[in-house]
């Protein structure tokens, strides 16, 4: 398997111009704290669902505390101790009936239909395992913020698949990009392993990333900031919660409806968000 290296190394209102397009978001509603540290929302159309992952304590904690829930869509809680004994679990991804968990050191397995853990893969040499994405074949990438690696697990085999990164977390795999977000800045990597700035300049926690459309995303940063990130155009602030010290951390889109999914951290809720483009 090849190895990349690189030396890249409130609620408020916001209407902005991309393309001669307008995008203004709503707050819809916001959960109740019911939730314990969430960290990441994955949007799950075939079970019509929302999945959070709760740290429960430390970011860094391995202490068995850690679970995902499973909440409706308008955000009523269906089971939020559908997985437990996990350790400060933080991104996921699904591909087909199997949803993928960074908690920590190891890659964990679920069968959804099961509701089990069905494998823990451990990446050796990690530390703070943050994020994940899946491309259509099913590779599966991990990054890990403390380490500046990003790990692809495949074959049941975990290598390096980029490296010399400032502080890699939020992960997106579309088509044959790999979509990095590293420390304030978006990166794109080719199964070539060219890799190319689409942009920089944001708030360092960069979080999440999801695409919205060929090459617009939102992009969530932990400090409270979401941006609305167009390839070869302007970053835009769509929201700001930093003065209410309310976190944006790892973001869940549902496409469909255009709501955006920001789990609260500390604030222990998940808050929608209406997408709208004109």
């Amino acid at each position: 398997m090849k190895k990349i290296m690189t030396s890249l190394a409130f609620v408020c209102f916001s209407l902005v111009s991309i393309n001669a397009q307008k995008a203004t978001v709503q707050k819809l509603w916001a959960t109740d704290t019911i939730l314990k540290v969430p960290e990441s929302v994955l949007v799950d159309d075939k079970e019509n669902c929302l999945w959070v992952s709760n740290i429960d304590g430390a970011a860094n904690g391995k202490d068995g505390k850690g679970s995902i829930s499973k909440l409706s869509k308008t955000g009523t809680p269906i089971n939020l101790d559908w997985i437990t004994g996990l350790n400060a679990p933080k991104g996921m991804a699904k591909y087909k009936q199997e949803l993928y968990v960074a908690d920590l050191t190891e890659l964990v397995v679920i069968d959804i239909k099961k509701g089990v853990i069905k494998n823990k893969i451990k990446v050796e040499g990690s530390v703070f395992l943050n994020d994940v994405t899946v491309n259509k074949n099913g590779a599966v990438f991990v990054s890990d913020t403390r380490t500046g690696k990003v790990h692809r697990y495949e074959n049941n085999m975990v290598t390096i698949e980029v490296e010399n990164l400032q502080g890699p977390n939020g992960l997106l795999s579309i088509d044959d990009q790999l979509l990095i977000l590293d420390r304030g800045s978006l990166l794109s990597v080719t199964p070539g392993g060219t890799i190319s700035k689409i942009m920089d300049g944001m708030d360092p926690s960069t979080d999440g990333i999801e695409k919205v459309a060929p090459n617009q995303y939102i992009v969530s940063c932990w400090n409270g900031i979401v941006y609305f990130v167009a390839a070869g155009a302007q970053k835009t602030t769509l929201f700001d919660t930093r003065s209410e010290k309310i976190n944006s951390a790892d973001i869940g889109y549902d496409a469909k409806n255009k709501i955006i999914y920001v789990p609260t951290f500390l604030k222990n809720s998940v808050v929608a968000y209406q997408l709208q483009i004109q």
